[in-house]
């Protein structure tokens, strides 16, 4: 942290960013140097991190979820049976569920195509109600990978 910081004091570097790492080392780097965002793996379905993105919140910084389609068994019954109700996909919910849950979530899904980034992006139109938050919010389980 130390090295970012006099990079970014001499200009070499513009903003400072952490990756899979838990609130205490983000308070440690705080002290250093400003941290913008924060990217640890994070979905509706894995919410090991709760905590890093209340606290994110809490401080204005970014936080981007990797793996953000990750979901199971029990998960993809529910995304499915609401994505039913929406005439959209699950993994438009999944990504919905992302946004609703905070104002400082920055999903970036992977793609491999136009349709896939179209999708993706559709995903942001998407309004659960508040029910539907509640019960992907209630999910806890191992996640699996979506299968294209």
């Amino acid at each position: 942290m130390d090295a970012l910081a006099q990079l970014q004091a001499k200009d070499k570097i513009g903003f400072v960013a952490l990756s899979n790492v838990a609130m205490d080392h983000i308070e440690r780097a705080r002290k250093i140097v400003s941290i913008v965002s924060v990217q640890n793996r994070y979905s509706f379905a894995d919410r090991e991190w709760d905590y890093v993105v209340d606290y994110c919140e809490h401080h204005g910084i970014a936080f981007i979820p990797w793996f953000p389609l990750a979901s199971g068994s029990v998960a993809n019954m529910l995304l499915e049976k609401i994505a039913k109700n929406h005439q959209k996909t699950p993994k438009q919910v999944a990504l919905a569920w992302l946004l609703k849950r905070s104002p400082i979530m920055l999903p970036i899904p992977g793609t491999s195509s136009i349709e896939h980034l179209e999708e993706n992006v559709q995903a942001a139109s998407l309004r659960l109600t508040d029910e539907e938050y509640r019960e992907l919010t209630s999910v806890s389980q191992s996640p699996v990978s979506f299968r294209d």
